[in-house]
């Protein structure tokens, strides 16, 4: 049973599963794209399907997990480092791509990891990845929307 006011058990898979994305990326330095890519459709529905199960334990060690299985290698991006502002968190990136990924499996009428592979795999990803940018923190109807036209509008 879902209490009121506390997002859908769902959600909180997709938040946790995107945040998960990021905090591997950060730390082989890879792009999402590559991430997500290399993990796989299968890999990204078990990450989701068991986010709560996965939740409960340290992030690193759930991504040292992953990494290995999916063998990640290490990359040289590195949009922390670049970073001239204040860096958001892997978890602030995680809602930011929640709520685009959500809105997309509901505009498109698709599930939400097929969702979440497009999000990844789009133009947006990328001005998302660059934290010298305001495309983070812009409101999600905005991101949606420029992912919908694909290109920044």
């Amino acid at each position: 049973m879902e209490d009121m006011g506390r997002e859908s058990t769902k959600d909180n898979a997709l938040f946790f599963t995107c945040s998960l994305i990021d905090y591997i990326a950060r730390k082989t330095k890879n792009t999402r794209i590559e991430v997500v890519n290399t993990l796989g459709k299968k890999n990204l529905a078990k990450i989701y399907d068991l986010a709560d199960v996965y939740h409960s334990d340290r992030i690193e060690r759930v991504s040292d997990d992953f990494i290995r299985e999916a063998k990640i290698k290490m990359g040289s991006f590195d949009n922390v480092t670049a970073c001239k502002y204040a860096i958001p968190s892997y978890w602030d990136i995680g809602k930011v791509y929640k709520r685009l990924i959500k809105g997309v499996a509901v505009r498109e009428k698709i599930e939400v990891i097929d969702a979440l592979l497009k999000v990844y795999n789009s133009f947006i990803s990328s001005k998302i990845d660059d934290y010298n940018s305001s495309m983070y923190y812009e409101n999600p109807s905005y991101l949606l929307e420029c992912y919908m036209e694909n290109k920044v509008i």
